[in-house]
């Protein structure tokens, strides 16, 4: 799974498109397989899919660096139960890469607070009242990223959130 997520994400600028579509392709068949299971366990009717977004401005980054949220929405489009809100939370401000900011690779911005969200995005209104399937890449314990963005989607109006996550960060004493 780190594979799929870390060459959708082109963090280096330096994956060709061929293997961004082919990892896309694969990305999908999770999601096709995963969704569905979730939509039917939350007993709604439909489901509108949100994605966190990256840790920078959206707009600092190249098409090619924003394939995971792209294969996300090509889901959400195309799939019965499923609308798509890939859109509804946007960055405008830079935030810090927290897995990378030990490594000096963190870039700039603040490191989670509580709030960051609504301080560092636009949440659209298009949330009012919306049952949210909430989507990230990678759940890290204890950093309160995705806690902050269920609780700024809540303040927003959503009428539920629901979290799933593609994979999830190990402790170094869980990868023993």
């Amino acid at each position: 799974m780190e594979n799929i997520i870390t060459t959708l994400k082109n963090q280096f600028r330096d994956t060709g498109i061929d293997l961004l579509q082919r990892t896309s392709e694969y990305m999908l068949d999770i999601l096709k397989r995963d969704l569905p299971l979730i939509l039917r366990s939350s007993r709604k009717e439909k489901l509108t899919i949100c994605v966190i977004p990256r840790s920078k401005a959206e707009s600092s980054y190249l098409p090619t660096q924003l394939f995971l949220k792209k294969t996300i929405k090509a889901y959400a489009t195309d799939q019965d139960g499923f609308q798509d809100g890939t859109d509804y939370i946007i960055r405008h401000t830079d935030t810090k890469t927290t897995h990378m900011s030990k490594s000096g690779y963190g870039g700039t911005g603040d490191m989670p607070y509580p709030g960051i969200t609504k301080a560092t995005c636009r949440i659209s209104e298009e949330v009012w009242g919306k049952d949210i399937l909430l989507i990230d890449d990678l759940y890290t314990e204890g950093v309160n990223i995705d806690e902050d963005a269920i609780q700024a989607l809540l303040d927003n109006g959503a009428g539920s959130v629901i979290f799933y996550s593609l994979g999830k960060t190990l402790k170094r004493s869980d990868q023993q």
